[in-house]
């Protein structure tokens, strides 16, 4: 669910509750805004925002549930296989948009979306900073855009802390990062 506010004020965030998923969620869902280890400012806004309106399904009903799905459906997507297969390769160059568009569309058969951190002051490249699949309520992917008649389920921009992730320029230069630095 990517509603604009949090359906459940309070359902707070509770770290303990994951402590077994730590390890996968600092490796597969880490904060590209904030990268210190102990940092959990990100996925309790990712709970508190998204989790907590999810918890209406039973499949997703606890922040374990919800955490664990996540990572599982991660791994099942397999983002960066799919992205090597189409000679995207981390860090190794710049790319264009579109061609990340067209590879994951082609791939995936739906449309992500895709959001950059936008050039730092003398570049010329924005940097991926997250890629975000949609999926229908039976956890089947869908396309994140919105059709004709429905309001738009994906906001264009996330802020978290001082800098702001917005849906990519296709014209920019592209720069997919390796790791969280």
């Amino acid at each position: 669910p990517d509603k604009g506010e949090e359906c459940n004020r309070s359902w707070h965030f509770n770290v303990t509750e994951i402590k077994d998923l730590m390890s996968d969620m600092r490796r597969y869902w880490p904060d590209v805004l904030h990268s210190s280890q102990n940092r959990t400012q990100f996925w309790k806004h990712e709970w508190e925002k998204h989790g907590t309106c999810a918890a209406t399904l039973e499949v997703l009903n606890s922040q374990k549930k919800y955490f664990g799905k996540a990572l599982e459906l991660y791994q099942h997507i397999d983002l960066n296989s799919c992205l090597l297969k189409a000679g995207i390769k981390p860090s190794s160059s710049y790319y264009q948009m579109t061609a990340i568009k067209e590879a994951l569309t082609r791939f995936y058969g739906v449309t992500p979306k895709i959001q950059c951190l936008p050039p730092e002051q003398g570049e010329k490249a924005q940097t991926i900073g997250q890629i975000e699949f949609c999926f229908t309520k039976e956890l089947q992917l869908r396309n994140c855009t919105a059709l004709k008649g429905e309001s738009n389920p994906a906001p264009s921009d996330l802020k978290l802390g001082t800098e702001e992730l917005s849906v990519c320029n296709d014209t920019l230069p592209t720069y997919y990062p390796s790791q969280v630095q």
